[in-house]
């Protein structure tokens, strides 16, 4: 499988948009909102959601995928996390741009039946804490970067949410997230001191 550039995402959505008969939402999900955004240039894999765990939009999206030799992971953070109320409505649009070729395929409204999106930016930073690998730090990291997520409302949100949390819904304990989640604290903290030593604002770690 080769590694996924804009111009693939574009062509993917356009494929699954074409596919797809009834209205859906499709989400783009941790490094492919990365992606469309033009933080990054290319992916290893596109993560990408709906709001079913299976069905037409899935099969449309895996065999988009795979006629164009992608990897695509379909897995949605509220399938994994317990998030707190009001997810749904986190979700961002993608930011139109006339430098941003995908935002001519996924614009603010639906590309015909099909709805794309960004999964809410707190909901894909908890999956990826839960998930605790130092790439998921560094993906949780860009959305710092880029105000889409303050770290002072993400702690309010787990606080709403470890109390949710069980070995029934992401296989540990709220123990277990609560030391993932000092992992990215620290993460923050020495990207903070690294920014103000460069003379820059620092607010989003906070």
């Amino acid at each position: 499988m080769k590694e996924a550039t804009l111009a693939d995402l574009s062509a993917l959505v356009a494929g699954v948009a074409r596919g797809v008969a009834a209205p859906a939402r499709l989400y783009l999900v941790n490094r492919t909102s990365h992606l469309a955004e033009r933080w990054t240039d290319r992916v290893s894999a596109l993560e990408l959601a709906g709001d079913e765990s299976d069905g037409p939009l899935a099969d449309a999206v895996r065999r988009e995928a795979a006629e164009r030799e992608l990897e695509v992971t379909w897995e949605s953070p509220a399938d994994i996390v317990p998030l707190p109320t009001g997810w749904q409505s986190r979700n961002r649009a993608v930011s139109v741009s006339p430098v941003n070729r995908f935002s001519a395929v996924a614009d603010l409204g639906p590309v015909g039946a099909l709805d794309v999106r960004h999964f809410d930016p707190y909901g894909a930073v908890l999956r990826l804490v839960a998930r605790g690998d130092e790439p998921d730090y560094v993906a949780a990291l860009v959305y710092l970067r880029h105000g889409w997520v303050e770290l002072a409302r993400l702690e309010g949100l787990i606080a709403e949410m470890l109390p949710d949390m069980n070995l029934r819904t992401i296989a540990q304990d709220a123990a277990e997230f609560r030391r993932k989640f000092k992992g990215l604290r620290q993460l923050c903290a020495s990207e903070a001191a690294r920014a103000e030593a460069l003379g820059f604002t620092a607010a989003a770690w906070a």
